[in-house]
């Protein structure tokens, strides 16, 4: 589900500072989606979203200058609802006295910034989208491994924790265990967070519950990451199909994105955080251009013209 936002979250998380309405900052936050109230300055409410942080810049304030004092009573009485969260006012410009005096009528708390709208205006979006959008509770570990987001995934007591213990001691650093809750930022691109409840906690069968933070300090915990790839973690089978050459990268699907999933086998004697930090290098390498499994199989088909041609 959704986190909940205050006026005051998105106050503390952006370039914004008090107006006025310091006492009705807990007012809800319940859309991304901010709006510029242009039309509705010419009393045009036929499409109007209260629901809506409300921005107001250069434009709307310069028509509002030109308005008569009831025109803007009119408009600031239909603007304000009794769910419109907050009015923005961008790059440093004043709101008509009007619209001071309904929103603290109406207990709308008025916020400002020298930042021009566009530049508040992404500022808002980027953060409220992450923040309200809907999240997916993955069992599984989450480390930030040299910059790249990997979700360690397998069955209970395959060793996910102990793993990343190890991966946090080599220097890496953990964004959340046991449970993952992942969101999509966008249509590409997913992110992970812990529960509050177990943000920078390590369950370790047989020693108990560790504060990552306190033991490893600041640097071994992230609050959040971007997920590169999933890594499932397999018990090892006599039986079992093993990918040897690094080409049978597979795809999982969460919250609607792809996220490409590699399958490892674990059996006794690997050393599964060597092994993960390789698998990011050459996730990464591969992103880059440098396909290790396509040189083999060209220098495969090198050799292989070679020998038909000393055949012939």
């Amino acid at each position: 589900m959704a986190k909940k936002i205050t006026v005051q979250d998105l106050l503390d998380n952006t370039h914004l500072s008090i107006v006025s309405g310091a006492d009705f900052l807990n007012r809800p936050v319940a859309t991304e989606d901010i709006s510029r109230p242009g039309l509705e300055m010419t009393g045009y409410f036929n499409y109007y979203a209260p629901e809506r942080i409300q921005l107001m810049g250069i434009t709307e304030t310069s028509f509002a200058a030109r308005m008569s004092h009831d025109e803007l009573m009119m408009v600031a009485h239909k603007m304000m609802q009794p769910d419109t969260p907050a009015l923005v006012v961008s790059t440093g410009r004043k709101l008509p006295q009007e619209f001071m005096d309904v929103a603290n009528e109406v207990q709308i708390p008025v916020l400002a910034t020298e930042l021009t709208s566009s530049r508040i205006l992404a500022n808002m979006t980027y953060f409220l989208s992450g923040q309200l959008a809907e999240r997916q509770s993955v069992h599984g570990v989450l480390v930030d491994i040299f910059g790249l987001g990997v979700l360690i995934t397998g069955d209970s007591g395959v060793g996910k924790s102990e793993t990343a213990l190890e991966l946090v001691q080599r220097g890496h650093r953990l964004i959340a265990d046991d449970r993952v809750d992942v969101y999509a930022q966008d249509e590409e691109r997913l992110v992970g967070e812990p529960p509050a409840i177990l943000r920078n906690l390590m369950e370790l069968r047989g020693v108990g519950i560790i504060d990552v933070l306190n033991l490893f300090g600041a640097g071994a915990v992230r609050s959040h990451a971007t997920i590169a790839f999933n890594l499932h973690l397999a018990k090892w089978r006599d039986d079992q199909e093993v990918d040897r050459l690094g080409n049978g990268e597979e795809v999982t699907q969460i919250q609607g994105v792809d996220l490409p999933r590699y399958v490892l086998p674990v059996q006794t004697g690997r050393n599964l955080a060597v092994l993960i930090e390789t698998a990011a290098k050459n996730f990464r390498a591969k992103k880059m251009g440098f396909d290790a499994t396509e040189t083999f199989n060209n220098n495969l088909n090198v050799l292989i013209e070679q020998n038909s041609e000393h055949q012939d």
